[in-house]
C-alpha cells in the first residue's frame, strides 16, 4: 500500500513519537478533531506499515545491566547467517543483531550486568555452530540512542 502522509498524519505521528502511550482522545483534543479520526488515521498508517507498533524505552542500568558491548560475529559460511541469527535471538542479552557487509557477517549489541556476565554471553555466542570467531568492543558511554530522531526530521 502506497500511503502518503498529510499534515494531520504527521501531527499524529509527532504526538505518538513523543509519547507512545498518549490516548487517542487526548491527541484528538489537542488537534481539535474526533477520536475516531485519530483511530482511523493510525489504523491506515499501521496497515501501510508506517507504524509497526509501540515500544517502551528501558533504562537497563536501573535494572543492574550496566555493561554494554558490541560483538562482531564472523561466520564459517555466509549461507549460515539465518541459522546463526535464530540462535542469537534465543540469547536474551542480545538486544540488537544486524546482518552487515565488511569484516563481520553479523554485528550485535549486548547488555550484561558486568564483565563476568558479558564473558558468559560472548562464550555463548562463540559456541553457536558456524561462528568462526567474535570480536568484542566495550561501550564506555552511550552518547546517543534515539530511534525517533529521523522521524522527527521527516515529519517536521
Amino acid at each position: 500500500m502506497n500511503y502518503q502522509l498529510d499534515d494531520v498524519d504527521k501531527k499524529i505521528l509527532n504526538y505518538l513519537v513523543a509519547n507512545t502511550r498518549m490516548p487517542f482522545t487526548e491527541i484528538a483534543k489537542l488537534m481539535d478533531v474526533s477520536a475516531g479520526t485519530i483511530h482511523v488515521r493510525v489504523k491506515k498508517m499501521e496497515d501501510a506499515g508506517i507504524i509497526l507498533g509501540s515500544s517502551l524505552n528501558i533504562d537497563y542500568g536501573k535494572l543492574d545491566y550496566h555493561f554494554t558491548a558490541f560483538i562482531g560475529v564472523l561466520l564459517t559460511k555466509s549461507n549460515r547467517t539465518q541459522d546463526v541469527l535464530k540462535e542469537l535471538s534465543a540469547i536474551p542479552n542480545v538486544i540488537e543483531a544486524s546482518v552487515i557487509s565488511g569484516k563481520y557477517n553479523i554485528f550485535c549489541k549486548i547488555k550484561a550486568k558486568n564483565t563476568e556476565d558479558a564473558k558468559r554471553i560472548i562464550y555463548q555466542i562463540d559456541d553457536i555452530q558456524d561462528v568462526m570467531r567474535t570480536e568484542s568492543m566495550i561501550s564506555m558511554e552511550e552518547y546517543l540512542s534515539d530511534k525517533n530522531r529521523l522521524i522527527d526530521a521527516i515529519i517536521k
